[in-house]
């Protein structure tokens, strides 16, 4: 069941099952289905069978797994699946920075510590929140269509940017970020919602990035060519800074 606890001594059950589709993800799958259906209907069987194949297949890409979510104070968790192919120190958005007029604070005008999360459209597509607290901005703006694997996709795509506030008054930012196909960014939260560490925040359709800036003095615990699970993998303990090497075998 949603929100069981689990520990590493053994407590709680768990099992493999088919995930769900997001309802996102359902309407596409209606549409297909209407349409070959139609196409059957009408004998035009070479587009009839793709069309009917494309339902699972729009099902398994927003597929909706649920996820074990680590709990501690000082842990951020990652908020996509993917391959992580960018660790960089760079200055943070400035919309994350800038006065929004809201009277909350944004992030400082500082480098940061950015890890960029790579999503083929083989990956799950459900973001999550990777930390919890009170969204304090969702910004969106639109953008070009480059390759999401490149630098300069957090600069010139479609892209989103989140910022969550602790209790403690430490914040995390995220980046939503489109891909070469991608054109539509979902969001399930807004300014003012609480939400808990992976917790569903949004999704982004077809080949896609998510960026996250970690605060200074926080180094993360995932290395270049890792992979990561949203809601799962731990990316960073705040507060934490140490060099971490690994092994390509």
């Amino acid at each position: 069941m949603a929100g069981d606890i689990l520990d590493n001594r053994g407590r709680g059950e768990a099992s493999w099952g088919w995930p769900s589709t997001h309802p996102e993800g359902r309407k596409f799958m209606l549409i297909a289905a209407i349409v070959a259906a139609g196409c059957a209907w009408m004998a035009w069987e070479t587009l009839a069978w793709p069309l009917a194949a494309l339902v699972p297949a729009i099902g398994a890409f927003f597929r909706d797994p649920k996820r074990v979510t680590p709990l501690g104070d000082n842990l951020v968790v990652a908020p996509a699946d993917g391959l992580i192919t960018l660790i960089r120190q760079v200055d943070p958005p400035r919309e994350l920075v800038q006065d929004d007029g809201t009277g909350q604070p944004g992030l400082p005008n500082a480098p940061m510590t950015r890890i960029s999360i790579f999503m083929s459209v083989f990956d799950v597509h459900i973001n999550r929140a990777p930390i919890g607290g009170t969204v304090r901005r969702v910004v969106y703006i639109a953008g070009s269509m480059v390759n999401a694997s490149l630098d300069k996709a957090s600069e010139e795509n479609e892209r989103q940017h989140l910022l969550i506030e602790r209790a403690d008054g430490r914040a995390i930012a995220f980046t939503q970020i489109a891909g070469l196909i991608a054109r539509r960014i979902v969001p399930f939260v807004k300014p003012g919602d609480m939400v808990a560490a992976g917790q569903r925040i949004g999704l982004i359709r077809f080949g896609s990035r998510v960026d996250v800036y970690l605060p200074a003095g926080t180094e993360p615990k995932v290395l270049i060519g890792q992979r990561t699970i949203a809601g799962e993998t731990v990316l960073a303990e705040l507060g934490a800074a140490m060099l971490i090497e690994g092994v390509r075998q």
